[in-house]
């Protein structure tokens, strides 16, 4: 049970997260490259390109993750497409705050270039 209200919980909050760039649109329906409803977005710091982006499945805690942070209500990420340390996708958020990657914590979110 407890494992359960842990998970519901999580999933609120990603989606909460994912959410705040939508609101931050001001109801933008697409972008320029056609993709209508494609509101969530990640800027890769290094670069600071922008890349739009979906969320696709969430994933088990196992193999490479690369760690999204939220910075003035935007995700961000160190990496992104052609860079070393890019895993193509597979994130894991920090939910509650203690450093360590945990189920309920990745999920599938590829970038869709090209990034602005």
């Amino acid at each position: 049970m407890r494992k359960t209200i842990l998970t519901a919980l999580v999933i609120g909050l990603l989606t909460v997260v994912m959410a705040i760039p939508a609101l931050a649109s001001n109801g933008k329906s697409g972008d320029s490259n056609g993709r209508p409803g494609s509101g969530l977005t990640v800027t890769v710091e290094g670069t600071g390109l922008t890349y739009d982006s979906i969320v696709t499945a969430q994933l088990p805690a196992h193999g490479p993750f690369q760690e999204l942070f939220v910075v003035d209500g935007n995700l961000t990420t160190a990496y992104g497409p052609g860079d070393q340390g890019y895993v193509g996708g597979r994130w894991w958020l920090d939910m509650n705050g203690n450093g360590e990657m945990e189920p309920g914590e990745t999920f599938l979110c590829p970038l869709l270039g090209p990034g602005s």
